[in-house]
Formats: C-alpha cells, sequence, structure tokens
C-alpha cells in the first residue's frame, strides 16, 4: 500500500505540472514572435501552417519521434486549440504543405529559441547538481545519423563503417554541455561529421561562466582550447592523455602536484608560457588502468584529489543525456526523419527543445519531492507526457475559461465553470496515471 501511495503521489506530481502545457509554458508565444522578428522570418501574410506554431510543430516532432509528420501535426492540433486560442489552431495540411511550412521556417529561429531559453536550471535545492560552490557541467561530443540523401551526404560526412567500408547513412557530429544534477544540454555545436570535436568545442565553451567546474575526457584537452576555456572564468576537471608533459613542480598533501601546462615541448624543454595546473593521478581498482586529471583548481584543501577524482566520473551523465534524446525519445525510429540538411538542423533543435522541456518538467516535480531527478524515470516522463500533452494543453486554465463562456452563452442557466464530462474524464485518468517509483532508466 505504501508503494502505491508514492506512485500516486509521483503521478500527480507530473500531471499536475503538465496541466499548464509542456510546451507553451517553456516557450511562451511571445519568445517565439520575437525570435522570429530577430530572424526575419515573420509569416507575412495569413497561412494555414503559420511560423510561430511551426516552432511547435518542430519541437513536437523531437517529442513525438515515432509518429508519422501529419499525426505530429493531427496531435499538436488537438493541443493547442484552446490553450492558444481558436485564432491559433493549425488547420490539417498534407505532407507537401507540411514540407513547405518547415522550408519556410528554416533552421535559423529554432536554434536562436534554443540559445534564448535553454539555461542551466538547478537551484541549490536541487539534489546531486553542485560539487561544494561549483556547479557541475561536462562537456562532450555525440553522433546522430541521419537519410541517405545526396543533399545529406554532400552536407555531412559517412564515416567509416568497422569492416572498412562506409556506414550505411551520414552522421552530423555534435559536441555540447551538459548540467549533469538535471541532464540538461544548455550549449550544443552541430555539423558534419568531418569537423572535429576539438573545432565545435571552442564554439560551445564561451557558455561556460564562473562557479561553473566543467568535466571532459581525454580526447579534448590541448593546450589552445585549456586556454580558452580557464578564460571563461569556469573551473576545469579534464583528464589527459599521458603523452602529454607535466613536470612537477609542488607535490601536495593529498597526493596531487602543482604543474604547468605548456604549448610544446623542443628537445625535451617546455616551449611557450605555461598555464599552471594541479594533476591527479590514481588507479582504478580491478581494472589494469591509470586515469590522470588535471585541474584548474590550485587549491588542493578546496578540492582534494580523491573528491575530484570521484567527481569526474559524473562525466559520465553526458552519455545518459545522450540516450535519453537518442534512444528513449526516438522509440523505434533509429535515423533522422529529415530529408534535406536545413530541415536536419531544425530538427535536431527541436529534439533538443523537447527534451528541455522533459526535463524541466522532471526538475521541478523533484523539487516538490524533495528527490534527486536522476530518481524520476525518464522514460515513464516521455510516455506520460505523450499522452497527456494534448489533453491539457486543451484543458489549460486559459481554456478551461474559455470553456466556460462558451457554455455560459450556450445555457445561460447553466452552472458557470462546471466541468464537461470530457474535461472531467481527463483529470480523472490524470489522476490515476502511474508513475514507477525510483528508478533511473
Amino acid at each position: 500500500m505504501a508503494r502505491t501511495r508514492k506512485v500516486r503521489q509521483e503521478a500527480d506530481r507530473l500531471t499536475d505540472l503538465m496541466n499548464i502545457g509542456a510546451l507553451t509554458t517553456r516557450f511562451p508565444l511571445e519568445e517565439i514572435r520575437a525570435v522570429l522578428k530577430e530572424t526575419g522570418r515573420e509569416s507575412q501574410r495569413e497561412r494555414s501552417l503559420p511560423a510561430h506554431l511551426m516552432i511547435y510543430y518542430v519541437i513536437a516532432l523531437g517529442l513525438y519521434r515515432p509518429q508519422d509528420t501529419r499525426e505530429v501535426l493531427r496531435v499538436l492540433q488537438e493541443g493547442l486549440k484552446a490553450s492558444l486560442g481558436p485564432e491559433h489552431e493549425m488547420k490539417t495540411a498534407g505532407k507537401p504543405a507540411i514540407s513547405q511550412a518547415r522550408s519556410r521556417l528554416g533552421a535559423e529561429p529554432v536554434r536562436r529559441l534554443f540559445e534564448k531559453l535553454v539555461k542551466p536550471i538547478a537551484t541549490p535545492e536541487t539534489q546531486g547538481a553542485f560539487y561544494r560552490q561549483w556547479r557541475t557541467v561536462a562537456l562532450d561530443g555525440f553522433t546522430m545519423e541521419v537519410p541517405d540523401t545526396e543533399a545529406n551526404r554532400n552536407a555531412f560526412a559517412r564515416p567509416e563503417s568497422p569492416s572498412g567500408g562506409e556506414s550505411a547513412y551520414p552522421r552530423l557530429r555534435g559536441v555540447g554541455l551538459v548540467e549533469v544534477g538535471t541532464h540538461v544540454l544548455f550549449s550544443v555545436a552541430i555539423g558534419s561529421y568531418a569537423k572535429g570535436e576539438i573545432t565545435l568545442a571552442k564554439e560551445v565553451v564561451p557558455h561556460l561562466k564562473p562557479g561553473m567546474l566543467c568535466l571532459a575526457d581525454r580526447y579534448f584537452p590541448g593546450y589552445a582550447l585549456w586556454k580558452e576555456t580557464v578564460e571563461t572564468g569556469a573551473d576545469l576537471v579534464w583528464r589527459v592523455r599521458e603523452k602529454i608533459r607535466f613536470p612537477v613542480e609542488e607535490m601536495l598533501p593529498d597526493g596531487s602536484y602543482l604543474s604547468r601546462f605548456y604549448p610544446k615541448w623542443n628537445k625535451g624543454k617546455p616551449q611557450g608560457e605555461g598555464i599552471p595546473v594541479r594533476v591527479i593521478e590514481y588507479e582504478v581498482l580491478g581494472k589494469e588502468e591509470r586515469i590522470r586529471l588535471v585541474t584548474s583548481i590550485l587549491d588542493w584543501e578546496a578540492a582534494p584529489a580523491a573528491e575530484l577524482a570521484e567527481l569526474y566520473h559524473e562525466r559520465w551523465e553526458f552519455e545518459t543525456t545522450l540516450d535519453e534524446f537518442k534512444t528513449h525519445m526516438r522509440g523505434a525510429r533509429t535515423v533522422l526523419r529529415s530529408q534535406k540538411p536545413e530541415f536536419v538542423k531544425q530538427e535536431v533543435y527541436g529534439i533538443l527543445l523537447a527534451h528541455f522541456a522533459l526535463r524541466g518538467l522532471m526538475h521541478e516535480a523533484a523539487l516538490r519531492g524533495g528527490r534527486d531527478p536522476d530518481r524520476i524515470s525518464f522514460t515513464h516522463t516521455v510516455n506520460v507526457v505523450r499522452r497527456t500533452l494534448p489533453r491539457f494543453a486543451a484543458f489549460s486554465p486559459p481554456g478551461l475559461e474559455r470553456a466556460a463562456r462558451h457554455r455560459a452563452r450556450r445555457d445561460p442557466g447553466g452552472r458557470r465553470g462546471s466541468p464537461a464530462p470530457a474535461e472531467r474524464q481527463a483529470r480523472s485518468e490524470a489522476k490515476a496515471e502511474p508513475v514507477p517509483g525510483p528508478a533511473t532508466d
């Protein structure tokens, strides 16, 4: 019985949050209109698929990845019918009209919306989001397969397969920053698979801020990128390869030592301006593996070596985030749906915006329940939102008020504000939505 009660309490928290509309709340219409104006993509005349509603559609494509494009439009129609008013309703359209509307919109407004609204969301009350005074974030790369069309082949590269030939699909490459405690991917750069991770990383590190502690794997550290990253004011804990030299300048009580990161070495002598760093070396129990970390935190008492060694493994939260939007949100669809490079970029940003909306809901639910966001099932959240988003967007407070006025006009003697049978049924079903107990995908 206790388990059942806990499950229902968790369900109430999620469904209450979805009552106000997962998309229209995270991405307000006024913000969408603003980015359309900034990018010059406002609809110039009345259309059945206007630009501001197409942005919601692109985000919905990310949320409903397994569904057909027209089916996603139908679902969105139901959801927006009442929450934004009848003047914003999207009319039924065929695939050619949808494609034309996506082409008019382009990728830039969706990218701008991502850059404008997607930020780290952890608060001091968020469990697992901070190490001492630092907000922990992770830097890493990812790839995604795109449809094998001539345009996509020209825009994105096709990697080699393990057998030596080419892989079945072209791929795009991306590098991003993830807030470890909430799994929010708050900065991203995407390009061709042929573009290196270091090149893309230089586009995202400017989004680091003082008070952040950035974790990264051994394939990123190089003098130029390290220098550029520490200049943001953020602190770093990056794994480095064995071939990079770090001369011991001073051994510290916690087993770490002070050194300098040099641009290059010549005949055993360092060349150029060295950047002060602290080096931590340790072995993983049960594995013949030696790990070497370099950090910008020189004070060993502020961040002891043992703590940073343990913290570094939080970097794998980036992999969990990738799994969420590359696996759990896509269903059986392994390849992006877009046939053109501009649509591919538009679709990727739509997926990331949808992921942010889901993670925002989960974070709010975790705060209300006093729990770690990692302990709420992402897979189940996706399923609940897919089932309830159209229903709850239609029954958001503005929609309820309009429905009440409409009923009052039709039945002046009736009770104002009395919920309709369908509305009562929706709310009843929402309260019955089960959410699994503490579990991590």
